[in-house]
């Protein structure tokens, strides 16, 4: 092959590199976020089941025990 060639193979090489390493960086970053929301869903989701008592998540437990009132 001629050097040339060589060359800008090479350089195709090293941006593809720098490529991954800027899609991993991006992709840990990501987790990282997705993480964070995770945790912070679920302490909105405790506090919410919380500050209603015997409502349960979203008011479903009483929904359920409760009977419709043409019964």
């Amino acid at each position: 092959m001629s050097d040339a060639r060589i060359e800008k193979l090479e350089e195709r090489v090293a941006w593809l590199e720098h490529h991954v390493t800027q899609q991993d960086k991006e992709m840990l970053d990501l987790a990282r976020r997705l993480d964070r929301a995770q945790a912070e869903l679920l302490r909105l989701r405790e506090r919410a089941a919380a500050s209603e008592p015997g409502s349960g998540i979203g008011g479903l437990a009483d929904a359920a025990a409760e009977r419709p009132p043409h019964y």
